[in-house]
C-alpha cells in the first residue's frame, strides 16, 4: 500500500475494486485543519471522470499498469488481433477495450496497450494519424451553408466532417483524439 504522497499524474490507484487514473492531482494544506489531496480521476474502462479528496498520509491503492508497444495486424471478425512488437506474441483485444480507437486503426500501425495482470485495459494511439478519403461528394463553390464543410468517408470506415476542397483520393491528417480534421497531406 501506498500513501497520498505518492499520487502523480499518470497513476492508476484501485477503488472499490474499479482502475481510475490520476488526471490532475493537488496537495492542499489548509490554515486550519488537516492537509489533504484534491484529485481528478478518469476511469479506466468507462472513461467517466470524477473528483475525489484524499486526506494526507491516507493509504492508497496504486495498481502496476503496463504499457507495450503493439502493432495493429487484423480484425478477425470478434475482435482485434495485436502483435507485441518485443516477442511476437498475438493478442486479441474485444470491440469493447478498443472502443472508438477501431475510426482510426490501419493494418501495421504502431499503437501502445496499457495491461493490468496481463489483462488489456485500453489502447493509446498516436495524437495523429494519416487516412485517404475514400468517398466525398464535390464541393460546390459558393456552397457556404455548412460552413464551408462536407461528409467523406475514411479508408477505416469512419465519417467525418471535411473542407470543401477535399476530394476522394486525397490524404488527410486526423486527429485521433477527436476525430476532426487537421489538414492536408502531400
Amino acid at each position: 500500500m501506498a500513501s497520498t504522497a505518492d499520487i502523480k499524474n499518470g497513476v492508476v490507484l484501485n477503488l472499490d475494486g474499479q482502475l481510475w487514473t490520476v488526471v490532475e492531482f493537488q496537495h492542499v494544506k489548509p490554515g486550519k485543519g488537516g492537509a489533504f489531496v484534491r484529485t481528478k480521476l478518469k476511469n479506466v474502462v468507462t472513461g467517466r471522470t470524477n473528483d475525489k479528496t484524499f486526506n494526507a498520509g491516507a493509504k492508497v491503492d496504486i495498481e502496476n499498469v503496463d504499457r507495450r508497444d503493439f502493432t495493429y495486424l487484423y480484425d478477425d471478425g470478434d475482435g482485434f488481433v495485436f502483435m507485441d512488437t518485443t516477442d511476437y506474441d498475438q493478442i486479441t483485444l474485444s470491440p469493447a477495450v478498443v472502443g472508438d480507437a477501431k475510426n482510426f486503426l490501419l493494418e501495421n500501425q504502431q499503437v501502445t496497450i496499457a495491461l493490468n495482470n496481463g489483462n488489456p485495459l485500453y489502447i493509446e494511439l498516436p495524437t495523429s494519424v494519416i487516412l485517404e478519403v475514400t468517398y466525398s461528394e464535390p464541393g460546390l463553390q459558393g456552397d457556404r451553408s455548412s460552413a464551408g464543410t462536407k461528409p467523406a468517408t475514411v479508408e477505416t470506415g469512419y465519417e467525418m466532417q471535411v473542407p470543401l476542397f477535399i476530394e476522394t483520393g486525397t490524404k488527410i491528417k486526423v486527429d485521433t483524439r477527436t476525430g476532426d480534421y487537421l489538414g492536408r497531406e502531400k
